[in-house]
């Protein structure tokens, strides 16, 4: 399986800024694509960006602006750089990994990381 670990998280105020990180274990499964996603208290979760694997990114609305998406596929590891933070953006955000057989499209499969704690406030 894919082990996945998110780091970076803090707490910042308001307008300042942390780029997030997201390792994944190297293993006989290939990496597709990388994602990040937030879920603040009492809220569903949801999906702030995902980027394939040749850095092909794609964003959910309001994110692109402020966050940027991008991936080390030499060493497994997906960043997400957050600006001009805002207190609504406070949340525990998730790295979710896809990742499947090489050779077989059907055998792709999720692993999520436990999360890492951003708070935003003054």
């Amino acid at each position: 399986q894919v082990q996945v670990v998110e780091s970076g998280g803090g707490s910042v105020q308001p307008g300042e800024s942390l780029r997030l990180s997201c390792a994944a274990s190297k293993s006989r499964f290939n990496i597709v694509a990388m994602s990040w996603y937030r879920q603040a208290a009492g809220n569903e979760r949801e999906r702030v960006a995902i980027i394939t694997w040749g850095g092909r990114a794609v964003y959910e609305d309001s994110f692109e602006d402020r966050f940027t998406i991008s991936i080390d596929n030499t060493n497994n590891i997906a960043y997400l750089e957050m600006r001009n933070l805002r207190p609504e953006d406070t949340a525990l955000y998730f790295c979710k990994v896809i990742a499947g057989v090489a050779g077989e499209p059907g055998s792709d499969f999720d692993s999520w990381g436990q999360g890492t704690q951003v708070i935003v406030s003054s």
